[in-house]
């Protein structure tokens, strides 16, 4: 096992639930990025608005995680025209393979996490809120497992779907242009916190203009009422999108400082 080791997964080999083709945008897949000794993986997923998903929120982003010892995951979920539940349907059933195949991969099953940036982060914020504990009485062995993340990193991710800081178009793609006012309650994140919600490392900068900052303030907060712990970072400038933010060497401490704390969760 090597890092950077790129092996596609298909989560559903035989035909992912709802599937309306057989191309690579109807069968939602992992790749991996494997290093030898890591005890935690992430599964990341890029944003894009539900409408694609941008490389520069993938594999650097896996490559980076590899080169602090974790094992990594980019997640190829389902974007427009699909819409929700497909994205949380292909979110859920990564965590539940990685944390079926984990023992294979020298991962502790309980130190499983997934990071999101914008529209990518609202899928982690949802996988994060929206779980199960895997049906045991299910044929096929990955749905007998928990899709409970260990851990969920939200990097200027969208989060409300009902508030007025929401991401319109993100919106739009996942739930369509009039969608039902309980289907926006249930699809806004900070409205599903419990204390049983995984802890949470969240970055924003202060004048994103296409994802306001109150998206991480909201969330946060409800993390905070329910006890939950979680680190939020809160940059002063920072353009929407930066990704590991190279170009910016302020933003760009998010890496470092969201290392330590994935070490100090032991991944």
């Amino acid at each position: 096992m090597a890092g950077f080791e790129n092996a596609l997964i298909e989560l559903w080999p035989e035909g992912a639930p709802n599937a309306a083709g057989t191309t690579d945008e109807d069968r939602p897949a992992l790749t991996t990025y494997l290093v030898a000794g890591s005890k935690g993986a992430v599964i990341v997923c890029p944003g894009g608005g539900y409408g694609m998903r941008a490389e520069h929120e993938g594999r650097p982003i896996a490559e980076w995680l590899n080169g602090i010892g974790i094992s990594a995951f980019v997640l190829r979920y389902r974007v427009a025209p699909y819409r929700h539940p497909n994205p949380l349907l292909d979110a859920q059933r990564a965590i539940r393979y990685v944390r079926l195949h984990a023992a294979e991969w020298g991962i502790d099953e309980r130190r499983i996490g997934i990071l999101g940036f914008s529209a990518g982060g609202h899928l982690a914020s949802t996988a994060g809120t929206q779980y199960d504990a895997g049906n045991p009485d299910a044929a096929d062995p990955i749905e007998r497992m928990s899709s409970r993340p260990d851990a969920i990193i939200l990097c200027y991710a969208v989060i409300s779907m009902s508030s007025p800081f929401g991401h319109g178009g993100s919106r739009d793609n996942l739930l369509g242009k009039a969608p039902d006012e309980a289907l926006v309650a249930r699809m806004s994140s900070e409205l599903r916190v419990t204390p049983d919600t995984p802890p949470a490392f969240l970055w924003h900068t202060a004048d994103d203009a296409a994802v306001p900052v109150e998206n991480a303030l909201l969330f946060a907060s409800a993390l905070r009422g329910a006890g939950v712990p979680f680190d939020l970072h809160v940059y002063e400038q920072g353009r929407h999108g930066l990704g590991l933010a190279e170009d910016d060497p302020h933003v760009a401490t998010w890496t470092t400082v969201c290392g330590h704390w994935l070490k100090r969760h032991d991944f």
